[in-house]
Formats: C-alpha cells, structure tokens, sequence
C-alpha cells in the first residue's frame, strides 16, 4: 500500500449521499459529476424506479438462487424478450453484469483448442475472460486491422474468435467494425463485440455501434450492459438461439451466481422503452458531447464527437491526480484514471457527458480545464 502511494495509484472508496445525477453529494459538498456513465441521466428516472418499486411487490427482494435452479422468474423473461426486439437479434441472455458476460460467454464459447485475437485496448473483462478460456490468445495493436488480418492469417486453430470493444472505455474512440467483419468473413472466424458503452448512445434506436452501421445480424455475439446508458445494473449477450443456449449452460458466472432480483429486471425493462422510443433524450446527450468537444478543441485538446467518453491525457499518476483534485475546488467531480486501467504514461482525466448536463454544466467543466493549464 505504501509503494501504491508513493506513486500515485492508491485508490479510495469516496460514497455517494444522493442518487446518480448531474450533481451529486460527495462528503458534504455538492459536484457537478462528470465521471460517471448513466449517459442518459436514467439512473435516477421516475419511471426507471417506479417499474422496480412495482416488481418489488410481486416478486420481493432477493431471487434466492441461480437462473437454472429457482431464480428465474417472469420478469426475466420478459427482460430478454424485450432485448431480443431491442436488438434485432435471436435471442437474449441476461448476466449480473458486464464483466460476468464477457468472462462467460468467452469461456463457454473457446477453449484450449482455439484463438481468440483481442484488440489490445480491450477492456478488461474482455482480457480475463480471454486468459480464463485457456484458448491461446493473439493481441493486435489498437485498432489494426492488417495486423488482424495477418494474424489471423497465421495462427492455426480449432475455432477462432475476434473480440473487441466497440467504443473503447477509457479514450472514446470506436472500433474499425466494418473492416474488421470483413477479416472475420475473409477467415472464416466469429466476432463477440462489446457495446457496453455504445448501448443507449450510438444508432437511431440506440442499439448501439452495430446498429448504426448497419452490422448487427453480420456480428456473431454482441453484449450490451444495463448498468451504464440504461441507469440499471446488469448484461446481456445477443445470438443465435443456439449460442444463448450453450452460453446458458456453460457459462460459470451465470450458472454458479445468483440471478439479478426480478425488480431489476423490470427496471431495466422500462428503462429500454424509454432509450429505444425517447429520441429527444439521446439528441440532448449528442448536443452536450458537441459543445464539449468543440470546447475541448478551443482549448488546443484533441477531441472528436465520437462517443460521450473524452480523455484528456495528463500523463503521470500524480499530475492527474493534482488535476483532479483542482477541478473538485472548483465544484467538479471528475476522477483521475491511472494504470493498470490505463497505460503507463498516458494518466488522464476522464469525462463523461450526460443527457442530464445542462450547457451550463459543461461550459463550467471547460472552464475548469481551461484554470488548469495543462
């Protein structure tokens, strides 16, 4: 602990007095919340809270057991059904959360015998469920399609499978998608893509960056989580019905984990009726993340309208956290990503925009940024 400290990674629990939102209660003092990733401010959502507080009284609290032994329950299903729509996909699997779902799926689907090629960027769900697999695992460069191409050119398997986010957690940029199903097809290989934070923010729908390319039934496993642009908690995985299948009797973190409590469920329920059907809600988030970028790039940051995630490198650990720590004085709560979430060098400020922000909110996070001086 004291190595972590004398170079700036150690890392403190700081609890929240008052829902997610644009402002939020942190020990005492009141932050506009720049940092969080309820991109669409449903977190707190009446009708988010009102669907769970109905659940409650059919079904309780606690689901008491895993899916396959008892703790499935109607509003389990009717949450995949609803997905399944939302997705335009065969059919939906729900996991507790996005980390389960991508250790899961990757470990039902590979193993000893196959490759799996991941984007060096991946998150890291994406790469501990590579690494539980025992599949042997290829990792290209960031976004290198040729690189790709080449590996999989060379690298002889059972089964192969590329794995890649869609929009990459920490930089906000997207995932060449188009080329790289076109390698997939070239080699005969399957495609698992993570839209945790595409999901509710990118397509007409909000379904995510397949969507919007027009790629969804070209991709063999797309999952999505609950818990960011929905304001819930929890994932899901798109397929056929057959590869849901087999996922729901292979995957460990589902088969060995209490299911989500079914009022969950049905907030999240209500919650894709509202990204899927209130397009003013997502124009308001696509507004913010234009005034922000244009006024990073005023300030001589580079910023491109891609995603609501924007990083603004500071590089050492200490320096971002200082950084930090100036924009708290200031009445903003944005917090300092180090490694290992990043790399070595590349510490930053991380923020993340939402329909809930109002211009006011980021013009005083551009102003903060601009007393920095970076």
């Amino acid at each position: 602990m004291d190595s972590l400290s004398s170079r700036g990674l150690r890392r403190f629990l700081e609890p929240l007095d008052s829902p997610q939102g644009p402002l939020v209660r942190v020990g005492g003092e009141t932050l506009v919340n720049f940092s969080s990733n309820d991109y669409l401010g449903l977190a707190a959502s009446p009708s988010v809270r009102a669907a769970a507080i109905a659940a409650l009284e059919v079904h309780g609290v606690g689901s008491g057991a895993s899916r396959l032994v008892v703790g499935d329950t109607t509003a389990h299903q009717r949450l995949e059904a609803r997905l399944a729509a939302f997705e335009h996909a065969e059919a939906a699997l729900l996991f507790n959360s996005g980390y389960a779902a991508n250790v899961g799926t990757l470990q039902a689907l590979v193993g000893p015998e196959d490759a799996v090629f991941s984007d060096a960027l991946n998150h890291a769900s994406l790469i501990d469920g590579c690494r539980l697999s025992r599949a042997r695992t290829v990792v290209y460069p960031h976004a290198d399609v040729e690189a790709l191409d080449r590996a999989l050119a060379s690298t002889p398997a059972r089964r192969r499978l590329v794995v890649t986010d869609t929009v990459f957690s920490m930089d906000g940029d997207h995932a060449p998608l188009r080329e790289i199903v076109g390698v997939c097809r070239a080699h005969g290989a399957a495609l698992l893509v993570d839209e945790a934070h595409a999901t509710g923010v990118l397509g007409s729908r909000g379904a995510g960056l397949c969507e919007e390319l027009g790629l969804s039934s070209a991709v063999d496993v797309r999952m999505g989580t609950l818990s960011k642009a929905f304001g819930v908690l929890g994932a899901y995985i798109c397929a056929s019905r057959p590869v849901a299948e087999l996922v729901l009797n292979r995957a460990r973190p589902l088969v060995f984990s209490t299911a989500l409590p079914a009022a969950l469920c049905a907030a999240a329920g209500a919650a894709v009726d509202i990204v899927e059907h209130d397009v003013d809600l997502r124009a308001r988030l696509w507004r913010n993340i234009r005034r922000f970028s244009q006024g990073l790039r005023s300030l001589g940051f580079a910023a491109e309208p891609r995603s609501a995630i924007f990083p603004v490198i500071v590089g050492e650990p200490g320096l971002a956290v200082s950084a930090a720590r100036a924009l708290r004085s200031k009445g903003l709560l944005v917090k300092a990503i180090r490694p290992p979430t990043v790399p070595e060098g590349t510490s930053r400020l991380r923020f993340c925009l939402s329909a809930a922000h109002s211009e006011g909110h980021v013009d005083l996070a551009l102003e903060g940024l601009r007393s920095l001086r970076l």
